[in-house]
């Protein structure tokens, strides 16, 4: 049995959304380093700025230095208002002149002395950034390099970097739905040869072997190879067979056809009791192999019909005259009435008129060897829709209890003889095929055993 897997549509564009949510990781991942780092440059920079008029507030009088706190130093780094501010001044000899005693450098002092350094650190239990700038003093009182350290809580500049990041990860969401959407169109288009042969091959004649001869992108070529290679074997198979049954027909019956006839001079007047029980037996087993073997290719033939010719309207009163004609011998016993019904109008059906003829064939010919005694009837009607050829006789007829298994193949049709063939299966199969079906009625007190080959109208015929 062939398992079912997800399209090769879903596969694909299944891949590709795990390819853009990897880029999308890595983007988002990318854009919170960015965002850190662009939200401490700012906040660097008016550290810096409050440093600088912080460092230009240093000035020596009368021998002292001393130190007067700019408030525009304390607005700049006000813009940040969920964040704390410490501050230290340190004389070149590293006394405090003003703010927290307790704030440490965490630097070498001597490297800002070329420009302000800027670190990350942990000041009362709270993160902090830290920038220390410098300033050289020349005074005779006083000289050396003064020291301002400035330190500022993280609060703010992580809420920016959050903010930052988020807007970048939504811009990322958005390209990356927008990129799926145009990745799935785009394997969509690609896959539209796939589905071009697929429709190539459910399109095609069923008697059409020839190679397939469609455009098709280099990684289907192969495959498509393959089908031709395929179709050209099924080719070659299916000429064998039909020579088989055709071989198989004439070889089997030619010999059958000059056995009856050899049968049939035998004269029996000058034979035994005995031997000529032994003829007639002989003579019911040729004819009823000869019967056998003519439904075996029959049935052979409607199965190759059907799987190779197209169906096409078909007038059924004609199809079943013709099988009237061909199921009922010249020499039937004058004793039985047969006759043929059928409306004025023509009663059109979508089939096979051959296949519907052998159909038909079979179940007069049942009727004629197992059910009739004096009468045959046979007619075409239409009703509800449908086509109905009705084959009825005066025989005894079965029960609805047999009419379950009566379209089965070898059953018997005629209870305590061991009769059995293929001819309720051949005409249920062709039935099916078309859409119909294969009926039985009980004898009543009025009408016959009846078999009703049941057929839908063609939808002109409808109208």
């Amino acid at each position: 049995m062939q398992s079912i897997e997800r399209s090769l549509f879903s596969r694909l564009v299944l891949r590709v959304a795990l390819v853009l949510a990897l880029g999308a990781a890595i983007l988002v991942t990318a854009a919170w380093y960015y965002a850190r780092a662009a939200a401490d440059d700012a906040y660097d920079r008016l550290l810096q700025g409050a440093a600088f008029q912080m460092t230009e507030s240093l000035t020596v009088e009368e021998g002292t230095l001393t130190f007067d706190l700019p408030p525009s130093a304390f607005e700049l780094l006000g813009l940040a208002g969920r964040d704390r501010i410490f501050y230290r001044v340190m004389a070149p000899s590293g006394r405090t002149l003003t703010g927290y005693d307790d704030l440490p450098p965490g630097i070498d002092l001597g490297k800002v002395r070329s420009s302000p350094v800027f670190h990350s650190a942990v000041y009362r239990g709270v993160p902090v950034r830290v920038a220390v700038t410098g300033r050289a003093l020349s005074d005779p009182a006083v000289s050396g390099w003064a020291h301002i350290i400035i330190a500022q809580t993280t609060e703010a500049r992580a809420e920016l970097a959050s903010q930052l990041t988020l807007r970048a990860s939504v811009l990322v969401a958005v390209m990356s739905v927008l990129a799926l959407a145009g990745s799935a169109l785009a394997v969509r288009y690609s896959l539209r040869p796939v589905a071009d042969l697929g429709e190539a091959l459910r399109t095609r004649d069923p008697q059409d072997l020839t190679p397939l001869a469609v455009t098709v992108p280099r990684e289907l070529s192969p495959f498509v190879a393959s089908i031709n290679h395929f179709m050209n074997r099924l080719d070659d198979r299916m000429k064998l067979l039909q020579r088989f049954v055709a071989d198989s027909a004439h070889q089997l019956r030619t010999p059958l056809t000059a056995l009856s006839a050899q049968v049939s001079l035998i004269n029996d007047e000058r034979l035994s009791e005995g031997d000529r029980r032994h003829l007639t037996r002989v003579r019911d087993r040729t004819a009823e192999l000869s019967r056998f073997t003519n439904q075996l290719l029959s049935h052979a033939m409607v199965i190759h019909r059907f799987d190779s010719a197209q169906l096409a309207p078909v007038d059924l009163t004609e199809a079943a005259r013709k099988a009237f004609r061909a199921a009922v011998p010249i020499t039937i016993d004058p004793d039985i009435v047969v006759s043929f019904e059928a409306p004025d109008e023509e009663v059109t059906v979508l089939g096979d008129a051959l296949s519907l003829r052998e159909a038909i064939v079979n179940v007069i010919d049942n009727a004629l060897r197992h059910g009739t005694i004096s009468r045959l009837e046979v007619r075409v009607a239409t009703g509800n829709g449908l086509a109905m050829v009705a084959v009825e006789d005066d025989g005894p007829g079965l029960s609805a209890a047999d009419f379950d298994h009566l379209t089965r193949r070898f059953t018997s049709t005629k209870s305590g003889e061991g009769s059995a063939g293929l001819g309720f299966a051949i005409a249920s199969e062709v039935a099916a095929v078309l859409g119909g079906a294969l009926r039985f009625r009980e004898k009543t007190g009025a009408h016959g055993f009846t078999v009703v080959l049941e057929l839908p109208l063609h939808a002109q015929e409808r109208s």
